[in-house]
């Protein structure tokens, strides 16, 4: 498997077996560092750039400690550190950063900023979200659940929530190349988009997977192996968009009714951060305003033992590492 020179900009791009030729090189990078196995050889003095327009904990350290593992230099590029579609058009930027770095990584708004900058740049560019689709997340969502269930084609893998956005459409299609049962359980004004679900239901054809949308979560959450969700709402969004999708997506939160309806057998993931307490800024301003103290997960399933979250956050960072060794 050769991946040399590709960039990373969604799983559409990829063919089921690259994807878990990446999902089987992080299981060996996360092997060597568990060890004490140095990889400071693979891309020794090579240097990266990581333009981060929506900020982020798990993914800007996953690409930092994966790069600085593999040997690697990094420069962070915050919100006010690029002029990148400012003062600077997208294709110039990516001229500039692709002349100084061996690789560019981009975590912020529309997918079209992420393939122009790809398109110019001369280097492997990686997605770290944008507003369409989050791959590396489905990497390490992938090798964790390949790690908790022993298997991956034919699990059965439910969204709760807002299924529209990059969570949703990339669960769907990694699932899909992947012979896993998709399932967005949801009311009907958050399904993903009908041309991306019909795309992703040819594809589970092939890989003998299936796409189910459904407002029922008796029927769509029962023997699930998997139950997913993330957050309602982004941050910076107004009030009134808070109290639409709590409204609305409240039925759709994932608690032990949700968790036992599953089976014993079912994993509760999360991309993080979640609103499950509120032992957080937000979490106590979301109580204040709206009079909830959980969202989208309560904290007995977030803090139970069929969840696995925090595993799932570790897999981030050795499932970049394999992007990054691959693609370089």
């Amino acid at each position: 498997m050769n991946l040399k020179g590709r960039s990373f900009l969604k799983l559409l791009d990829f063919t089921p077996e690259e994807i878990l030729y990446l999902v089987d090189l992080a299981a060996d990078l996360k092997d060597k560092k568990k060890k004490g196995i140095l990889t400071l050889d693979m891309h020794r003095g090579k240097n990266v750039a990581l333009i981060f327009e929506k900020t982020s904990t798990r993914t800007r350290c996953s690409f930092e400690v994966a790069a600085h593992d593999l040997g690697m230099g990094t420069t962070y590029l915050d919100p006010s550190s690029s002029q990148i579609g400012k003062k600077e058009s997208i294709a110039d930027t990516a001229h500039v950063l692709g002349s100084m770095f061996e690789g560019i990584e981009y975590r912020g708004f529309g997918q079209e900023i992420v393939e122009e900058l790809a398109r110019y740049a001369g280097v492997p560019v990686w997605n770290g979200l944008t507003n369409e689709f989050h791959p590396t997340q489905m990497l390490a969502d992938i090798l964790t659940i390949k790690e908790k269930l022993g298997r991956i084609k034919g699990v059965k893998l439910t969204y709760m929530g807002d299924a529209r956005y990059n969570m949703g459409n990339s669960l769907m299609v990694v699932c899909a190349k992947l012979g896993m049962h998709f399932t967005a359980c949801t009311t009907r004004k958050y399904f993903p988009a009908e041309a991306l679900v019909k795309e992703c239901e040819k594809i589970a054809e092939e890989s003998g997977g299936t796409i189910t949308l459904t407002e029922d979560v008796s029927a769509g959450t029962k023997g699930a192996d998997v139950i997913y969700t993330d957050v309602w709402v982004s941050m910076g969004e107004p009030d009134a968009v808070w109290e639409e999708r709590i409204r609305e997506l409240s039925p759709y939160q994932v608690n032990s009714r949700v968790m036992e309806n599953a089976g014993e057998q079912a994993v509760f993931m999360h991309c993080l951060p979640a609103f499950h307490d509120l032992k957080t800024k937000v979490g106590k301003e979301i109580e204040a305003k709206f009079g909830i103290s959980e969202m989208e997960v309560t904290d007995q399933v977030f803090n139970s033992p069929a969840s696995i979250v925090f595993e799932e956050a570790e897999n981030r960072m050795h499932t970049i590492k394999a992007v990054m060794a691959a693609t370089l």
